[in-house]
């Protein structure tokens, strides 16, 4: 049983990243440097979060403390790898004497590569240690414990990872554009998303596992439909996508 517990809920959590790297990261020896390089940026962040734990000795024991520090370093270090892209694009444009280089042609697809980069690190330190005890030995509730607590970490890992991928896009975009109202909504709704974890420790039987997987899916729909809005998709766009990939026999629908 724990065997089926632990592919089950790995396959929740990490089936749709590791299928969105498949098909739009793997092809591209750019893309992955880059997907590595944020991945990196994002454990850059960890560890100064472990640092200033370490260093305030008395808040310690202050999950809420540490996890809103978390969250600034890990939008500070998002800023930094944008920052470090832009000015890379700059040398790039003055190096080749072009007024666009190929690699920095499509922001919003450079900065999905960011953002699944942070979501995929954020999703393996999430959940690598609860796949662990999954294996066993033992059985979860015999003290009090929700028996759902290993597919609930699944779905917010899940959550998390494509929450970051979205708030890459709409981040990315916001600086672009100077609407950093985008940047003030992917930094509270992070510090949201992450909040509502909290309440999953704060109460004995998981009876707050509902409000917060709904909470935290709501807003992941809001960011996505968000982050497609800004890179130019739209309804159309999609039922178009959908009616030509319909295989043999399926009837493109033409561009208006």
């Amino acid at each position: 049983m724990t065997d089926y517990t632990f592919v089950g809920c790995a396959f929740t959590a990490y089936g749709t990243p590791f299928a969105m790297f498949l098909f739009t990261i793997s092809n591209d020896p750019v893309k992955v440097i880059i997907l590595i390089l944020s991945a990196f940026f994002w454990l850059l962040s960890l560890l100064l979060s472990a640092i200033l734990w370490n260093v305030v000795t008395p808040l310690k024991d202050e999950l809420a403390f540490a996890l809103v520090f978390s969250v600034i370093f890990q939008e500070f270090f998002r800023f930094l790898i944008w920052l470090l892209l832009d000015r890379a694009d700059t040398y790039l444009r003055k190096l080749t004497e072009t007024e666009e280089t190929e690699l920095f042609a499509n922001k919003h697809l450079l900065a999905y590569t960011v953002g699944l980069g942070f979501g995929l690190m954020s999703g393996a330190f999430s959940l690598v240690n609860v796949l662990a005890d999954s294996l066993g030995p033992g059985t979860l509730g015999f003290h009090g414990e929700s028996p759902n607590f290993f597919i609930v970490s699944s779905l917010m890992t899940l959550c998390m990872v494509l929450l970051h991928t979205a708030w890459g896009v709409v981040f990315f975009h916001s600086l672009e554009t100077k609407t950093y109202w985008l940047t003030v909504y992917v930094v509270l709704s992070h510090l949201l998303v992450s909040s509502l974890s909290l309440l999953n420790s704060a109460t004995a039987g998981g009876s707050l596992y509902p409000a917060s997987l709904l909470a935290s899916f709501i807003t992941l729909l809001l960011t996505s439909a968000l982050a497609v809005r800004l890179a130019g998709g739209s309804m159309v766009g999609l039922r178009k996508a959908v009616a030509c990939s319909g295989g043999p026999g399926t009837v493109a629908v033409p561009a208006e």
